[in-house]
Parts: structure tokens; C-alpha cells; sequence
């Protein structure tokens, strides 16, 4: 749905909790794309059908490809010059916690659930993630989130500072307009000042060499064999 001002994205794969494939990877980047040069002020980011997101469409995952072109959609919801607004319900799992994070402001439903469960997949988010859920939720709670794959609530991540309201999508959209009547050269310079006191880490090697070896282990393979099986996973480590 667009407007003259507000223009919102919906994540739309129902059937799939809205799990991200390249083919919606591809669809957002370029509905931000068309929101920015078509002059909004703010973007709305939801899903369809109850959910946010749960994360990549392990049916379709093939490699740390996926991750390359995940990053580059993540970076644009946070460098754009505009305000993005996530209106989260449901699952907001893996890939959906991550665009959540990118987003400037979230609105979540107390039911929402946010985390990251790599480590029941055998995969590893990027260091740009774990900076930023850190930054956002706090080191304790980013922990528990990729160490244990633990799962925080609506209400808890309100109550952390880490989602900005309790709401549904209607609240959001209201929140974007009152957001939209305020003066978008002083908003964007707000938001890349924002954006530049946390710059992307610096390159490690070793942090390199953990991603590319998680990324193409047995155990990733084990990870999606389980997921389509239905059953819980038995990594080796290798």
C-alpha cells in the first residue's frame, strides 16, 4: 500500500510465516528503493497473515549467498534517509528479528516473538547483527539470543527499551503519519548521525573464517534435513 507519505511493505508468503527467499529479498529491496525515490517520509515493514517473519525459507537455502544478499537488504532499511517503522506480530524469527533490528523504530504486539535460532540450524548471522542486537537489546539478553537460542516476547522487549510501542499495524501507520508532518532533512540527519556512531565492525578474520566454516559445515545440511523431517537435529560439529 502507498501513499504520499507513508508507503507500507508487506512481507507476503503466508503459507511460509512469511520465511525470506532471494525472490523476497529481491521484492523489498526494490519497494524501498521505489518508496525513496518516489518521495516518502516514512516505511512501514509488516507481514501477512499474523506473521512478521520466521526467519530464511530453509526449503530454498543454499549457501552463505543467501546471507550476502540479506546483509545488502538489511544496510538499505538502515541507510535510507528515511524514517522505517517494523510492525511486528507473530514470529519475527532469525531473518525477521535481523530486519526488525534494521528498522529505525518497532511496534510489536505483545505476543510477537523475536530471536535467533541459528544455533538449532547450524548457521551464523553476520558480525553487523550481533552489533547491532547487542546495541539494541543489551548484551545479557543478546546472549541468551544467540547462545541458547532464546526467544523474548513482545512485552519483554518493550519493557527492555528494545521495541519502541505495543501495538498492531494500525498503530504503526498512525505513528508514521504523525512521524511523516516532521521535517525530513533534520530526521535524515538525525538518522545518519545515529547510524554513524555504530559503524559496521571492522573485517576479523577469525570471525570471517567462523562464518564461511559454519556456513558451509555438515551441520547446516543435518540443520534443514531435520527442519523438513520434522525431528530435532543431531550436529556433529563438523
Amino acid at each position: 500500500m502507498e501513499g504520499d507519505d507513508v508507503v507500507t511493505l508487506t512481507i507476503d508468503r503466508p503459507e511460509r510465516r512469511n520465511a525470506l527467499d532471494h525472490g523476497t529479498l529481491d521484492e523489498l529491496a526494490a519497494g524501498v528503493q521505489r518508496a525513496t525515490d518516489g518521495g516518502a517520509r516514512v516505511i512501514v515493514l509488516t507481514g501477512a497473515g499474523g506473521h512478521f517473519c520466521a526467519g530464511a525459507d530453509l526449503t530454498t537455502l543454499e549457501d552463505a549467498g543467501f546471507a550476502t544478499v540479506l546483509r545488502e537488504v538489511l544496510d538499505l532499511f538502515s541507510s535510507v534517509p528515511i524514517v522505517t517503522i517494523a510492525a511486528i506480530d507473530g514470529a519475527a524469527l532469525g531473518g525477521g528479528t535481523q530486519l526488525a533490528i534494521s528498522c529505525d523504530l518497532r511496534v510489536s504486539t505483545s505476543g510477537a516473538r523475536f530471536g535467533i535460532p541459528a544455533s538449532k540450524l547450524g548457521l551464523m548471522v553476520d558480525a553487523q547483527t550481533v552489533q547491532r542486537l547487542v546495541a539494541l537489546t543489551g548484551a545479557s539478553t543478546a546472549r541468551g539470543m544467540l547462545l541458547a537460542a532464546e526467544t523474548i516476547d513482545g512485552e519483554t522487549a518493550h519493557r527492555i527499551g528494545f521495541v519502541h510501542r505495543i501495538g498492531g499495524l494500525d498503530d504503526a501507520l498512525a505513528w508514521a503519519a504523525e512521524i511523516a508532518a516532521l521535517a525530513p532533512l533534520t530526521i535524515a540527519g538525525h538518522k545518519l548521525a545515529l547510524e554513524r556512531l555504530a559503524p559496521p565492525p571492522e573485517a576479523d578474520p577469525l570471525i570471517a573464517e567462523a562464518f564461511a566454516r559454519a556456513w558451509r559445515s555438515s551441520d547446516v545440511a543435518e540443520g534443514q534435513r531435520a527442519f523438513r523431517e520434522r525431528r530435532p537435529p543431531r550436529f556433529e560439529g563438523r
